[in-house]
């Protein structure tokens, strides 16, 4: 698989307004330059995002499926009695509404979008196995598992990926579950390596969101940890260009370049912001260098984002 999976978060409504359009020619742009692995979920816009993924590698799809890894998420249910819902019911229903808005007949990567504390990961792992078995699904994984709920899970069956949130303002998975991830040879897939936008070097203290992005209501993106992040950005962005790159690209090495990671998820809505992004791939930092960017994040407000439950 490509190290950067073409993400498709920003497709479902969340991050407010975009065109169509462009959001499908960025899809094309991406398989023309070699991104062979996608990753999408039944709750960015409850299909939406989904479909239009199935949409624009829909030719692809019918004449070389092998050829694409499509991942998916399902178990929640956001703004719901039961945000987190692993039962059996909703999964099932889940997996059939995933292959129906893809139209595919098998998915690739079904993961288990958010721990459910009220399903045991063992039951919801033999759950699972069963759409295994039956051809629906090939591979299994978790987002957002801590070590216990990881363990639990492979009480019934391995789980194969993981898929956690991971940037300069937010690395507390490099002391849970990271650690277990590579000791079990679990493939690490991690989400949102530029920091929801925080690490493109794109903002500014006034930068304001849309009321119908999730960045409006977060912490993260306002008052004081907004500001002092930037200003950590700018200290980045400054390394990075005498590196000759983008702080942005600098984001997406430093999250590869760190032991047990495997595959950045990295999302885009025009075309032109995949190929810096795919670059980064090929970018080699040095320990030095990775000393460095310590060094430059110390004083960074470790920052969370959005769950089933709402935006912190």
């Amino acid at each position: 698989m490509s190290r950067i999976a073409f993400g498709t978060w920003q497709l479902g409504g969340d991050w407010g307004s975009f065109d169509e359009d462009a959001a499908i020619a960025a899809i094309h742009h991406a398989r023309e330059l070699g991104v062979n692995f996608f990753d999408t979920a039944q709750a960015y816009g409850f299909g939406k995002s989904e479909a239009m993924l199935g949409k624009a590698l829909r030719e692809e799809l019918k004449r070389d499926r092998d050829a694409l890894v499509i991942a998916t998420k399902g178990g929640i249910k956001p703004r719901s009695e039961r945000p987190r819902d692993s039962r059996r019911e909703w999964l099932a229903q889940g997996i059939e509404d995933s292959l129906r808005f893809l139209d595919v007949d098998h998915i690739d990567l079904y993961q288990i979008h958010w721990p459910d504390p009220d399903a045991p990961g063992e039951e919801t792992a033999g759950i699972l196995q069963e759409f295994v078995d039956a051809g629906k699904i090939r591979h299994v994984g978790v987002s957002n598992y801590d070590a216990a709920g990881l363990a639990a899970f492979d009480k019934a069956r391995p789980v194969e990926t993981l898929q956690p949130p991971y940037h300069l303002f937010r690395r507390d998975i490099e002391t849970d579950p990271l650690p277990y991830a590579r000791e079990n040879d679990i493939g690490v897939l991690v989400y949102s390596p530029l920091g929801s936008g925080l690490l493109t070097g794109s903002f500014t203290p006034e930068t304001t969101f849309e009321k119908t992005d999730w960045r409006s209501r977060s912490s993260a993106f306002t008052g004081e940890t907004f500001r002092r992040n930037l200003a950590v950005v700018d200290r980045l962005k400054e390394f990075a260009a005498g590196k000759g790159i983008s702080v942005s690209q600098l984001a997406i090495a430093w999250t590869l370049a760190q032991p047990g990671v495997h595959v950045a998820i990295v999302g885009a809505r025009k075309a032109a912001n995949i190929e810096a992004s795919l670059a980064a791939a090929d970018i080699d930092l040095t320990a030095d260098d990775l000393a460095e960017i310590d060094r430059l994040t110390t004083d960074a407000v470790p920052v969370s984002g959005a769950s089933p439950e709402g935006v912190a």
